[in-house]
Formats: structure tokens, C-alpha cells, sequence
């Protein structure tokens, strides 16, 4: 990479490397444990290692928070109905940057663009209430097949250690 070059420029050139060494695993798109795992985005959220997971193992949807939102529930639909993923686990985490917005964020973008966003911010106080919120959200939707298995977990950041939130 030249001293100029992007972040996105050394992202493709790791690619490269990467896929010189590259081969087909011959997976298929189901995941072999049957579980998806919806996430926050924080880049301390390495999951894989987290969960002790391989390439294979599972879906993985991430947004700011990794709350359950309407974009989650067509993910998670489609990853049981279509591919057969039966478990959902939530994580949530310590110190996440949802906890210090708020909706105002929305009428902010509003006043600097000229255009309110479609979505909600979801921000939240509480992240052990805003699990349990996601966990409803899972556990109610209409379009889920499989909702018996629904566990929602905060990783603490420092210790890396996972918290299951009771769902009451």
C-alpha cells in the first residue's frame, strides 16, 4: 500500500493476500450449528472468537446496539425459513454508544440535512431492559418459525465474559 492509500486500499490488498491462499471450504449457506446471533457493531465484538465459533457455524447480524429491529426480524426470518437456523442469541454490551443518545439524534440529522430519517435510533438507557425488549421482539413476531429458543446475553467489554439477562 502506497503512504497515501486509503484504510479501504489496505482493506482490498489484505483481500488480495487472502485470497491467494484461498480455498472453496465447499460450505453451504446454512449455518452447521443452526443458530443466528444478532450483535451490536462496536468493533470490540469479536464474535467468533467470543463464542467460540468457526466459519460455518452461524449467522451473524449486526447493527448499532444489536437491537431487534424490523431489517433484523426479514434477516432472521430468512435465516430459519429459507436456511434453516432454529436458535437466536442477543448480544448486547457494557459501555455501548446507544446508551448516550438519544431520538433527538433524529431531529438533528433532520435540522442539518433537511430530511427526517425513516428509521428510530433505538438508543436506550438500560441495556439489560433494551435485551429483554429484543427478546420480545424475537419471541412475538409472527414471521419467526422457531421462538422457543431465544437467549439474550450483555458482553461485558473488560472481562469479555458474557451475562445472560433473565427474558422477565
Amino acid at each position: 500500500m502506497s503512504k497515501d492509500g486509503t484504510v479501504t486500499d489496505r482493506l482490498v490488498e489484505a483481500n488480495e493476500r487472502y485470497a491467494a491462499a484461498f480455498t472453496d471450504p465447499g460450505m453451504d449457506a446454512r449455518p452447521v450449528l443452526h443458530v443466528a446471533v444478532v450483535a451490536c457493531m462496536d468493533a470490540r465484538l469479536d464474535l467468533h472468537d467470543a463464542l467460540g465459533l468457526e466459519l460455518g457455524d452461524c449467522h451473524t447480524i449486526r447493527n448499532a446496539g444489536g437491537v431487534v429491529t424490523d431489517d433484523v426480524i426479514r434477516s432472521l426470518t430468512i435465516s430459519q425459513r429459507a436456511l434453516g437456523t432454529r436458535s437466536v442469541v442477543l448480544i448486547h454490551h457494557t459501555g455501548c454508544g446507544l446508551e448516550s443518545l438519544t431520538e433527538e439524534f433524529r431531529h438533528d440529522l433532520e435540522m442539518e440535512v433537511g430530511q427526517r430519517p425513516a428509521w428510530a435510533v433505538e438508543a436506550f438507557r438500560d441495556v439489560e431492559q433494551d435485551v429483554r425488549q429484543s427478546m420480545r421482539r424475537v419471541r412475538t413476531s409472527p414471521f419467526l418459525l422457531h421462538t422457543d429458543d431465544v437467549r439474550g446475553f450483555v458482553f461485558d467489554v473488560k472481562t469479555g465474559l458474557l451475562r445472560e439477562i433473565d427474558p422477565t
